[in-house]
């Protein structure tokens, strides 16, 4: 067994993937280590579907980044056969106080990207699978849409192995240290030297990086899958991906893909057990649905999606890591010069794992990059703390 490498990516899920490929690409010696399967369905990288879109009202500096990880996408899909990225258009609406379709149209119009505003009612109209409030507000953007992530993983693995990527499955990292040459990594059966050190292992990036713990929160999240009444109004080429601020929450969701019915999810109440804010212990949580999981989905598809609101066929909890700020932690650590991070997506970054891979090889062979990242660097953590020590 090889023992010395380049680097090595701790995780291979959605970031780790990409990292291993992006950096093999680049022509370094790279080792991913993944203490489950690959792909998984322990983490945030498994259930069939992510959106992808260009509309980002979480911040305008986000579209640029979505423009690239689009370009990457269809980049992967030529390099490996797969067919990863189904484009559906995207819908971003909103009850009238809502802040979600204003800070949608700042995002598109600061970079010129091209939408429509509908009411509830033409949404509704133009897409039968939704049932929309008339005085509800929409943004439609035609480039939005999902990629298939397990099978993203898989084709980043993939491409890795091409490249000459070593990626370990079932072995879990226990422990790691800098040396003067780089950092040494412990696992469950070997010990292994490289020169760079990535961490993009999820939920449990606290505990491989405890200076960084209380900025990231592991929490519990349900997706459901009901059985449509009218099946034909919840396919890709007639049903759009959703982010909906409705008067009870947020949800989102897509059209049926893969499995049996029309997935969604949404935002927990807060008052209720699993609340929106509540920890969870990524080795000692409750992965399964309860039967309050199942009555909180269906009340919000019989407001919103009444045609997709027959049958529950299926619930599936996932775990995502939110950031302090909810925004990612991306790039090299604050106290080590030789360890990288990809840490709190925060429930909306697996559209960007396949220009996250190229980040964080930018930054392990360029030591930068030229992506639009500076709201997510890791830097801003020792900003912070000056801030808070003056």
């Amino acid at each position: 067994m090889r023992r010395e490498y380049d680097c090595i990516v701790v995780g291979v899920g959605g970031m780790g993937s990409a990292a291993v490929y992006r950096l093999a690409d680049r022509g370094v010696d790279t080792l991913g280590l993944e203490r489950f399967d690959v792909p998984h369905a322990r983490g945030s990288s498994h259930g069939s579907t992510r959106i992808v879109r260009l509309t980002q009202p979480e911040d305008p500096s986000y579209v640029p980044l979505a423009r690239a990880a689009f370009d990457n996408w269809r980049e992967l899909e030529a390099a490996t056969g797969r067919d990863l990225l189904t484009t559906t258009g995207s819908i971003h609406a909103g009850h009238p106080d809502a802040d979600i379709v204003p800070d949608a149209r700042a995002s598109l119009d600061e970079h010129d990207v091209g939408y429509e505003l509908l009411s509830g009612e033409e949404v509704s109209e133009r897409f039968p699978g939704y049932d929309l409030p008339a005085e509800y507000r929409a943004v439609f953007q035609p480039d939005g849409g999902f990629v298939d992530c397990e099978r993203a993983v898989s084709a980043h693995v993939e491409a890795a192995h091409a490249e000459g990527a070593t990626v370990r499955a079932r072995e879990r990292v226990t422990d790691w240290r800098e040396t003067p040459d780089g950092v040494r990594v412990e696992t469950t059966k070997a010990s292994y030297l490289a020169e760079d050190l990535v961490v993009a292992a999820g939920a449990w990036n606290g505990d491989l990086l405890p200076s960084l713990a209380d900025r990231l929160t592991p929490v519990r999240r349900v997706m459901a899958w009901l059985q449509p009444e009218r099946p034909a109004d919840f396919q890709p080429d007639t049903f759009p991906v959703f982010s909906l601020q409705g008067r009870e929450g947020y949800a989102y969701g897509f059209p049926t893909y893969d499995v049996p019915g029309f997935k969604f999810g949404r935002e927990p109440d807060p008052d209720e057990p699993f609340g929106a804010a509540d920890p969870v212990d990524p080795d000692g949580w409750n992965r399964d649905p309860t039967p309050r999981d199942e009555a909180f989905h269906r009340e919000f598809a019989e407001t919103y999606f009444p045609a997709g609101a027959g049958p529950t066929l299926r619930l599936r909890t996932c775990m995502l890591t939110e950031s302090h700020d909810g925004h990612f932690l991306l790039g090299p650590h604050p106290e080590y010069d030789s360890v990288h991070v990809a840490a709190g997506f925060t429930g909306h970054g697996f559209k960007f794992t396949s220009v996250v891979g190229e980040v964080l090889a930018d930054f392990v062979v360029d030591g930068e990059t030229d992506h639009s990242v500076d709201l997510h660097r890791t830097s801003r953590l020792v900003e912070t703390e000056r801030t808070a020590d003056d």
